[in-house]
């Protein structure tokens, strides 16, 4: 169903929400302000006039909703975007305007709405292209698009084509309905399977000046009013089954409380419907005659909306994560957000390429979904700030698998990254050693805990008798690892299949050709093996080791 002119009213003011405001002098609020309602305006034309959705509906809504937002923080500055369809219109006139809907945000509003209304029916929000059809003596006599909500396109040539659209009714009186024209998907499971571009290929045929025959019997319609209809709910659902629109009225239940509302929905939205849907509609049964309506949204019938796929996040900041192999991990720090009942506040990004290639920084708009239903993921870039922060980004070339032994500029991260690793898991699994035993001891090695004794431990800051005594029983357990569990804590790459017994000077002693023939070991592995054996700052390790009485070294 085509968006709403309007949300729902936020009430919002920058006194009671201080921290939503972004700090900024007018003249940047002029140019945010400016730009981000030029490229809703740019949706909005592509979305009604050309039939092409630019960006998704729940991040259409967040960013008009965004727009609202700063308007309301810098007072005075208007958004010519306010009117969603005011390039929509079209040469043909409307016998009876298209309302568009006001779109509730959550359940509290569903409640609000409903109180005090009786006779109140709820059917899903097919997600296509709108339509006013009309008959006179039974005959289709015209089709016309939605437009502008009282002027629209000719469609009546493309609806002759279509087999859903009777081209002859049992009736005689002039009968005007408005629906939706969809594209045909058995077993669309909206929860699952999400819009899938198919209101694009509805409204695709529908612009298309010729309608083939294989396109046209993909398109359905779903008839949601009968403007010129009977006043009374019940009869106007009685006179579609009888006109042969079954289908539709079958779809357009009774509702008596919000729960049945909240059911209705969930049921849509996760059971299989032969179109795509974003929401459900909630309509008084009964409303004006179609004769009064105007192309505004009534208050008699409401949107509520599916829970977002998407959710709009402003990045607060982009930090390089640099582990411990020098490989470089941007990770977005966001504005929280919240998404399918999660709060989102960082999303990494995979690689510093990617990175590069989408060019985030502070002050963006992104869009964030959660993949597999639990991690949050970066969808990709939705609008960019118009100031570009400028940021210090690590150097790919001084990062890699045998840099930043020691904690010089540069190389604190990667260097913090060795140490967790070496403490870990997978290194040497070291009880009660993580990140902020590191960081309380601030060494400027990797091994420069070796030689220190459980007093010299007491006396430095953030250690009193009995976390010195505890760390200092568990450097003294990890001496005792064995020579392997040190080679891979140290950071040795993958070996394959080849043997690591023996000590230091063995595998020291064994060219790329003597890796190279074992299992698992390429000659760009078998290089990395000879590398890490001779590089000057592990051959120091290696030197601490032997002086501490570690096996093997």
């Amino acid at each position: 169903m085509y968006r709403s002119i309007v949300a729902a009213v936020v009430l919002f003011t920058c006194t009671a929400h201080a921290t939503t405001c972004p700090d900024w002098p007018a003249s940047r609020a002029t140019d945010e302000i400016s730009a981000l309602d030029q490229r809703i305006r740019e949706w909005d034309r592509a979305y009604h006039v050309d039939g092409q959705a630019l960006v998704a509906d729940d991040l259409y809504d967040q960013s008009r909703a965004l727009l609202s937002r700063w308007q309301a923080c810098f007072p005075g500055h208007t958004a010519g975007s306010a009117n969603a369809l005011r390039d929509a219109g079209g040469p043909v006139s409307s016998p009876i305007a298209q309302t568009g809907l006001t779109k509730l945000h959550d359940e509290a509003e569903l409640r609000t709405w409903m109180d005090g209304r009786e006779d109140l029916w709820i059917q899903p929000k097919v997600d296509g292209v709108a339509v006013t059809l009309i008959y006179r003596d039974g005959q289709l006599r015209q089709a016309i698009s939605r437009g502008d909500g009282s002027s629209g396109q000719d469609w009546t040539t493309q609806a002759r084509q279509i087999p859903a659209i009777p081209q002859q009714l049992a009736a005689t009186d002039e009968l005007i309905l408005q629906g939706e024209i969809y594209w045909r998907t058995p077993g669309h499971v909206q929860a699952r399977d999400g819009g899938n571009g198919l209101r694009g290929k509805a409204a695709g045929a529908m612009a298309r000046s010729t309608l083939d025959a294989e396109r046209a019997t993909m398109i359905g319609l779903f008839v949601w009013d009968w403007p010129n209809g009977p006043d009374d709910m019940r009869t106007r659902l009685q006179g579609l089954r009888a006109l042969g629109f079954g289908d539709s009225a079958d779809m357009t239940q009774p509702l008596r409380s919000p729960e049945e509302a909240r059911q209705w929905r969930e049921r849509w939205y996760r059971t299989s419907l032969p179109f795509a849907s974003d929401g459900v509609v909630l309509r008084q049964g009964q409303r004006p005659h179609g004769g009064l309506w105007i192309a505004q949204p009534p208050s008699w019938a409401v949107a509520w909306k599916y829970p977002p796929r998407q959710a709009l996040a402003e990045v607060r900041k982009v930090h390089f994560q640099i582990g411990r192999t020098g490989r470089i991990t941007p990770l977005l720090q966001l504005h929280p957000v919240e998404l399918d009942g999660r709060m989102v506040s960082r999303v990494g990004l995979g690689s510093l390429q990617r990175w590069q290639d989408l060019d985030i920084r502070p002050g963006d708009q992104v869009a964030v979904v959660l993949a597999g239903l639990t991690i949050p993921q970066l969808d990709g870039v939705v609008w960019r700030t118009q100031q570009r922060s400028l940021l210090a980004i690590p150097d790919p070339a001084e990062h890699h698998p045998l840099s930043c032994w020691r904690p010089t500029p540069g190389c604190e991260g990667q260097f913090a990254a060795r140490q967790q690793w070496l403490s870990g898991k997978r290194g040497l699994a070291m009880p009660g050693v993580g990140a902020g035993t590191w960081e309380k001891l601030r060494l400027q090695g990797l091994l420069d805990w070796l030689p220190l004794q459980e007093n010299e431990l007491a006396q430095r800051p953030g250690f009193g008798q009995r976390s010195a005594a505890n760390l200092y029983g568990s450097f003294a357990s990890a001496r005792q690892r064995p020579f392997r569990q040190w080679l891979r804590a140290l950071g040795l790459p993958p070996s394959g299949s080849a043997p690591l017994e023996g000590d230091w000077e063995r595998l020291a002693a064994r060219t790329t050709m003597d890796w190279d023939a074992y299992g698992g070991i390429g000659p760009t592995r078998a290089a990395q093996l000879v590398a890490f054996f001779h590089h000057p700052e592990v051959l120091h390790l290696r030197e601490q080791l032997r002086s501490a009485g570690v096996n093997g070294f």
